[in-house]
């Protein structure tokens, strides 16, 4: 079911997110190792529950857990014995023994384990010494583990947190003989990328056997220490830059070797060393100290694993701040495609896709390939998964619309066909119907179609524009969506479509100047335009309609310079311009929100033109 209703969704999201389940395993119950694997609900106060039981007893092992998959994942552990390349896994929405998933690379204990909604991670740990291996599945699935890459440093006793696109990699324990020495490293990598971790920063003193906790933007590494009672201390980090850990606050209690979760909004620490039940508490979005917040059932979780479907870094505070959806946050992520990039190689084609990240500004990188090189094709919308290239010359005029699964680095598939070959539509999205309008075959059309972004096939009929056009630039809220100026002709003429029902368009009002071609996209509030073609010179003027009210653009600001076949991409906050008229690399954002001059953002990879496309999946203004 549909829904539409900010406060409905919410409360929901909020039920099973920030409300959630984590799940404590293993460890040292005195008197004996255990393979008990514990509940507990976040949302309030109380002991723990009896889920099920581990495959196997085991202590110092790791666990990581994913929001989208529901399950839990724990990896390697020590027993009197020896060491274990044992993955399991469980389905936390549902209480029940583990299963098994695979094994590590290499058999080990005293581990970190971390990931997001797609990857889990292990890394370090001791097998015969200390370990500088970082290993990775694919939490949906199962199988053994591949290698990933390395650590700065080989360690055990150590602990990791992570962002949707981060994993940081805490302390640990050197294994110098004849005692251990603790570490204050802090390493990352790119979760989507396999290779070493790099250095991050330190912690602000060395130590080993942390609890951990993501806010989604900020990483936390709390108490530890080898002998004693352990510590008090939280420290904190921001994902998106490097740096050294600083002080957030103090425990309630001092711990170490405990297990560890978080619900994205708190973070929580289960038992630990020496023998305590505490679960505690603290607030991951302000500074302070932590709280006593309830007891385990079990008198000590000593080299436990903890696990949370809220795991993977998506924030309270992200889905406070979204309009109504039907659907669960995306990752911010940008596809530019389908377009020209060397002027002395004609036809000036190529079949590149690159990725940029918004959050994160910065350059954008290799993505994959379309199914052929094109340029002038039919806008890059997308759905939160899903973006597509429809129509545009290859070098002919072609129907061909491409797919591509946007959570997935790889290339483009045949999705469907376009009704008549054709360049220059302007396509714009809902959650579930990419709609295509006008266009040139090879003159100006006002055909409206539209394709369901779920199920591969060829577009239907949706309707007819107000007047024939090619290169009009496309945006949407979740229920309305704009066509906005031409090319061909020249015009500043905007329609309007209901997406959910088909029909002919509706005026809705004039851009500042006459143009096409334009950079088009929006949040769910503002349609933004950049630049366009004009006469008798290009435009560089940036203009905004409101989308739930009809009437003329508002003046925004100005790009640094003027141009037409550019791309346009939003988030809820930020829209960006990519390239300008002939071969630039520029990207170029806006706050959308408010008014202003556009600034720089960084580049893409390669030199692009040539009525460019893109797609995000924040469609129709929501980011990811």
């Amino acid at each position: 079911m549909a829904i539409w209703d900010i406060k409905e969704r919410y409360d929901i999201v909020r039920s099973s997110h920030r409300g959630s389940r984590a799940c404590i395993a293993g460890g040292y119950a005195a008197p004996a190792y255990t393979n008990k694997i514990e509940s507990f609900e976040m949302s309030t106060t109380g002991k723990s529950a009896d889920f099920g039981d581990m495959t196997s007893i085991r202590t110092t092992f790791a666990g990581t857990g994913s929001s989208s998959t529901t399950r839990g994942i724990f990896t390697g552990f020590e027993v009197p014995g020896g060491n274990s390349t044992d993955i399991d896994f469980i389905t936390m929405t549902s209480a029940g023994n583990a299963v098994d998933y695979g094994d590590l690379t290499v058999a080990r204990g005293y581990a970190g384990s971390t990931g997001n909604n797609i990857r889990g991670i292990t890394f370090g740990g001791n097998a015969s010494g200390v370990r500088n291996e970082i290993d990775f599945g694919t939490i949906a699935t199962t199988g053994n583990y591949a290698d990933f890459g390395n650590l700065t440093v080989s360690r055990d006793q150590t602990t990791g947190t992570s962002s949707p696109t981060r994993s940081l990699f805490f302390g640990g324990t050197d294994g110098a003989s004849p005692s251990s020495n603790q570490l204050d490293v802090i390493d990352f990598v790119t979760i989507a990328s396999i290779g070493n971790a790099t250095d991050f920063g330190n912690l602000t003193a060395a130590s080993s056997y942390r609890g951990t906790a993501s806010s989604g933007t900020r990483g936390f590494s709390c108490a530890g220490g080898l002998s004693g009672d352990g510590d008090d201390t939280m420290e904190v980090v921001t994902f998106a830059t490097t740096g050294n850990a600083t002080d957030f606050g103090d425990l309630a209690d001092a711990t170490r070797n405990m297990a560890s979760s978080d619900n994205s909004r708190f973070g929580f620490l289960f038992g630990g060393h020496p023998g305590i039940d505490t679960v505690q508490q603290w607030n991951l979005s302000s500074l302070g100290d932590g709280i006593d917040f309830g007891d385990m059932s079990s008198t000590n979780t000593s080299g436990g694993a903890g696990v949370s479907v809220s795991h993977g870094g998506i924030s309270d505070d992200d889905l406070l701040q979204r309009p109504s959806v039907n659907y669960m946050p995306g990752s911010g992520r940008v596809l530019v495609l389908a377009t020209a990039y060397d002027p002395t190689a004609s036809p000036y084609v190529n079949d590149k896709i690159e990725l940029i990240h918004i959050p994160t500004k910065g350059n954008s990188s290799d993505f994959g390939n379309l199914t052929a090189a094109r340029k002038f094709s039919g806008g890059g919308g997308s759905s939160l998964t899903r973006a597509f290239c429809a129509g545009g010359l290859a070098p002919s005029l072609t129907d061909t619309i491409d797919g591509i699964e946007m959570s997935t680095q790889g290339n483009a598939f045949d999705f469907g066909n376009l009704s008549g070959n054709k360049g220059y539509g302007g396509m714009l999205t809902s959650s579930t119907r990419g709609v295509i309008g006008g266009g040139k075959a090879p003159s100006a059309v006002n055909i409206i179609e539209y394709i369901t972004m779920a199920a591969a096939g060829n577009v239907t009929d949706f309707g007819d524009l107000t007047v024939a056009r090619g290169g009009a630039a496309g945006a949407a809220s979740s229920t309305r969506g704009l066509f906005m100026g031409s090319g061909n002709p020249l015009a500043n003429t905007t329609d309007y479509i209901t997406i959910a029902s088909t029909g002919n368009a509706t005026d809705f009002g004039d851009r500042q100047s006459a143009g096409g071609y334009a950079a088009g996209c929006s949040n769910s509030i503002r349609a933004v335009t950049f630049g366009g073609s004009g006469s008798p010179a290009d435009l560089n003027e940036i203009d905004y309609f409101t989308i739930a009210s009809t009437g003329n653009a508002t003046d925004f600001g100005d790009r640094s310079a003027a141009g037409y076949n550019s791309g346009g991409a939003a988030s809820q906050t930020i829209a960006l311009s990519m390239g300008l008229t002939g071969y630039a690399n520029t990207i170029e954002f806006v706050t959308i929100a408010s008014t202003g001059n556009a600034t720089d953002f960084g580049d893409l990879n390669e030199t692009r033109g040539f009525n460019m496309n893109q797609a995000s999946d924040s469609h129709g203004g929501l980011q990811g």
